[in-house]
């Protein structure tokens, strides 16, 4: 099953992602990925998909999709290093995946989060990610 990452948010003061269900009136419903429990996000939250967040690099930016991608090519199907990983470790990571990204402004604590979800959707979705300018197109086709 392919994964929709502007369905998948990140949540300030939320530890973990969740899945968009629908919109509530104060703000969305979500369903964590972890354990299925569903909740209101309130409106005060910082809500952030998946699909809008980029890292810096020395050419610009890259989408979280494709520096995911590019992690996957270099862990295979082994987990990346968890959240206590040395700053030493996650430097070398993201040196093989992502070879300019911009230390200056990628933070180890970015890096850190961007592990963390990355192991989260290698448990609980799937890396076939379903992208945006294909779902256009379709729906162009389909109109």
């Amino acid at each position: 099953m392919k994964t929709d990452l502007s369905k998948i948010l990140s949540i300030s003061g939320q530890h973990g992602l969740f899945r968009y269900l629908a919109q509530a009136r104060g703000g969305a419903i979500v369903e964590s990925l972890a354990d299925g429990k569903r909740t209101v996000a309130g409106a005060k939250n910082r809500i952030t998909t998946l699909e809008d967040i980029s890292i810096y690099t020395t050419e610009g930016e890259t989408k979280l999709r494709e520096v995911f991608l590019k992690m996957k090519d270099v862990l295979g199907d082994a987990p990346a290093p968890g959240p206590k990983a040395t700053p030493e470790e996650l430097k070398a990571l993201f040196q093989k995946a992502i070879p300019d990204y911009d230390g200056d402004r990628f933070y180890v604590s970015h890096m850190r989060k961007v592990v963390e979800w990355f192991n989260e959707i290698r448990e609980r979705a799937s890396f076939d990610f379903i992208d945006p300018e294909e779902e256009e197109e379709s729906g162009e086709k389909a109109e």
